[in-house]
């Protein structure tokens, strides 16, 4: 293809590997890595592309390289390891979501190797991913960024760039107390409903065309009613972004009460060992909260784990 970006992909997990898969059918993936090299030589013998031994061996084949890791270290560590393989003119693309000072610590260690960077978080959900329709939130250079584009709108419906390096993770931080707040009242409505008798399948279908609307009732609705808690975003991960958020809140010198509430929900069932469960797993402990008294309650999902009363 005439004027393809070479493009290799770090970081294979749920939202990793279908945006690779996007890549390659835009015609620019010629790499993986992955921390467990099985997932990259599964996908690399898929789509016929190669399985780096390690990130400065997936660099040196490649003009882009994108990576989708869970945590600041994680991205730290792994520019680090890109860094012997890089070469100048070259542009990282970090589409996990870490702190905005991370992005910035990640901008200045390429930047002594003259390596252009962007940080382009994500929102959409695993479906997005594998949809292709992901919103992606980007941060850096306007020339970076429409260097960028092809590859981003790959797998991004909507790419949008928000100012320089670490305005893509602040946007993310936005959508995460919106992501935490929709949850924590969808998931007690929910519980509410149960607890009044009501059909509460029924509920969702008709309360979600209305103003009550959202992308999280509509996706996550049906399957938290049905107990079922493996279909998207691991809550150790919101967990994790909720940390970033109160960080964020210390040092604007701000309150962000809806977050210290989520964050406080959350490492309370990290602590019952429903850390890798979806999101929607909250529903528990909202169901919990609204078994005491005498209406009518349908049965509810038990919190179980290490620690469960």
């Amino acid at each position: 293809m005439e004027g393809r970006q070479r493009a290799g992909f770090i970081g294979l997990g749920a939202m990793g590997e279908p945006m690779a898969r996007h890549l390659h059918r835009a015609g620019h993936l010629v790499a993986v890595w992955n921390r467990t090299p099985a997932r990259a030589v599964a996908l690399a013998a898929d789509l016929g592309v190669v399985a780096a031994a390690d990130p400065a061996g997936l660099a040196a084949g490649c003009d882009v390289v994108l990576t989708c890791v869970s945590a600041d270290d994680d991205l730290l560590g792994v520019v680090d390891a890109l860094l012997p393989g890089l070469r100048p003119g070259m542009l990282v693309i970090d589409t996990s979501t870490v702190a905005p000072d991370t992005a910035r610590e990640a901008a200045r260690r390429l930047a002594v190797a003259e390596v252009g960077f962007l940080d382009a978080p994500l929102t959409g959900g695993v479906e997005g991913a594998r949809n292709g329709t992901l919103s992606v939130l980007v941060g850096g250079g306007e020339a970076e960024f429409e260097r960028a584009r092809p590859l981003l709108e790959s797998f991004g419906r909507r790419v949008v760039r928000f100012g320089p390096v670490g305005a893509g993770q602040a946007t993310k931080a936005v959508n995460q107390v919106m992501v935490a707040g929709i949850a924590e009242a969808v998931c007690e409505a929910l519980a509410l409903a149960q607890r009044l008798g009501l059909d509460s399948a029924a509920v969702v279908d008709t309360l979600g065309n209305g103003a009550a609307g959202s992308w999280f009732l509509d996706k996550r609705g049906h399957s938290m009613l049905a107990g079922r808690f493996d279909v998207g975003f691991k809550l150790r991960l919101l967990h994790k972004d909720l940390g970033i958020l109160a960080a964020l809140a210390r040092a604007e010198g701000i309150d962000l009460p809806v977050v210290e509430a989520a964050r406080a929900d959350y490492a309370r069932l990290l602590a019952l060992g429903h850390g890798d469960e979806d999101i929607s797993a909250l529903i528990r402990l909202k169901q919990e909260n609204v078994k005491s008294g005498t209406l009518p309650a349908t049965p509810s999902l038990p919190v179980t784990g290490p620690g469960a009363p």
